[in-house]
């Protein structure tokens, strides 16, 4: 068999379509958000540290509920947390349909992030429990493929939709989507597709902390933390710079934001592959991380290449898409970091399994996995709009790839000299 068909083999499973759908949904409704946002922000005039806030009160949503949402998961059954999660995802959008300035965006939001986390966590975990142990890798690159592919999507379909229509018409797609993945998750998925651990020996915060005594679990938390703080600059305020500097609209946004997200899909199972075949998962975080500063770094530019190239209207299917120096060089930028997601993600993700097995508390590893990442979320948005309102934008996705680097430095020098100070032997390569 081909690692081709290998690789398309997961979707023969009918449990795997049915979390695959969470996947879709979730991503989908994550991405045509943000250019929604995007539209907010400028009708709103909004500031930077505003602008801030409505990624922070996402985060900090997310902060509140992962740790005990990784144990209950563990615990639990996962599968009522997947349909709540769905249902809560309709709810947002709902709401988004009576935002009237900026305080309301940021209240919705919060509805969001609680929706979202359900979804990623519970579904991850679920993804990494019932997978099997020599295919984890292939599966949680997929089921991140099928992410991507749906993010793509709504860039592209969320983007024409607001640039056509009004957010009321988006929204309502977005609830139809979502629940068309509830009736595949009650349909296909069984009960109780995890929760594997006694509720007595889960030890709520004593888990937490027995995993991170691991060398490989310490170092990947530092990692994310500082590393959020610097993707936060890109995944928020890229879609805001493009529509508030450059009059981007909002179907070009998505097209922009698309690109990076296509070599993100096409890539990342490959590279879950490569990662099974390889090992040495933590040498792919540290590759992906690095060429994502790079692409962070390179956003700036954007302004510097306006006047290089001569602008030129690209059209079909009733669309135009403006092109000129700005929108190429941002284009390129974010097509460098969906190389880069698509190298660290599945590495990452196989990480924090492997590390949970230990313990039997695979969905506690993803929420420490989460509330690292969403610890940053939290502090990143309005440290860089800030910065955005005291230096400008290109300071400020300078100093989110200076953030990247600095994790990336960490991560490293904590692997390596990690199981020294904590008297634990570091994780196998193989």
């Amino acid at each position: 068999m081909s690692a081709t068909d290998s690789r398309l083999g997961v979707f023969t499973d009918h449990e795997f379509i049915a979390l695959s759908g969470t996947a879709f949904a979730r991503a989908q409704a994550y991405s045509t958000i943000l250019i929604a946002i995007a539209l907010f922000a400028d009708a709103f005039g909004t500031t930077g540290f505003v602008e801030g806030l409505f990624g922070t009160a996402f985060a900090a949503a997310q902060l509140l509920i992962v740790l005990p949402l990784g144990r209950l998961v563990d615990t639990r059954n996962a599968k009522r947390f997947l349909l709540a999660g769905l249902l809560l995802n309709v709810a947002t959008f709902v709401g988004f349909l009576f935002v009237s300035n900026a305080v309301d965006v940021v209240l919705v939001r919060i509805l969001q992030g609680v929706g979202a986390s359900v979804l990623w966590i519970t579904g991850s975990s679920v993804v990494g429990e019932i997978s099997p142990d020599d295919e984890r890798g292939r599966w949680l690159g997929s089921y991140n493929q099928v992410g991507a592919f749906s993010s793509f999507a709504g860039d592209l379909i969320g983007g024409a939709l607001l640039y056509t229509f009004d957010t009321s018409v988006t929204f309502v797609v977005l609830s139809a989507i979502t629940l068309l993945a509830f009736a595949l998750v009650y349909a296909l998925l069984r009960d109780d597709p995890g929760g594997r651990k006694d509720p007595e020996e889960a030890g709520g915060v004593e888990t937490f902390l027995d995993l991170l005594k691991r060398p490989m679990v310490n170092s990947l938390v530092t990692f994310r933390f500082a590393f959020s703080v610097g993707k936060m600059a890109v995944i928020l305020f890229l879609p805001i710079y493009a529509r508030t500097e450059f009059g981007v609209s909002a179907f070009a946004i998505g097209v922009l934001l698309a690109g990076g997200k296509l070599v993100k899909a096409l890539l990342q199972g490959w590279m879950g592959d490569l990662t099974d075949r390889l090992g040495n998962e933590q040498y792919f975080v540290l590759a992906g991380a690095l060429t994502y500063a790079v692409g962070t770094a390179c956003i700036p530019l954007a302004g510097h290449a306006q006047g290089v190239l001569p602008a030129f209207s690209v059209g079909g299917f009733g669309y135009a898409l403006d092109v000129d120096g700005a929108f190429l060089t941002m284009f390129l930028a974010y097509a460098v970091i969906g190389v880069a997601d698509s190298i660290r993600l599945p590495a990452s993700m196989a990480l924090f399994v492997e590390e949970g097995e230990r313990f039997d508390s695979v969905a506690s590893s993803m929420s420490l996995r989460s509330i690292s990442w969403k610890v940053g979320q939290v502090v990143g948005p309005v440290l860089v709009g800030s910065l955005k309102d005291l230096y400008g934008m290109a300071v400020a996705f300078w100093t989110a790839a200076a953030f990247i680097v600095a994790a990336s430095a960490a991560f490293v020098l904590m692997y390596r000299f990690g199981h020294h100070l904590t008297g634990a032997e570091p994780v196998s390569a193989d």
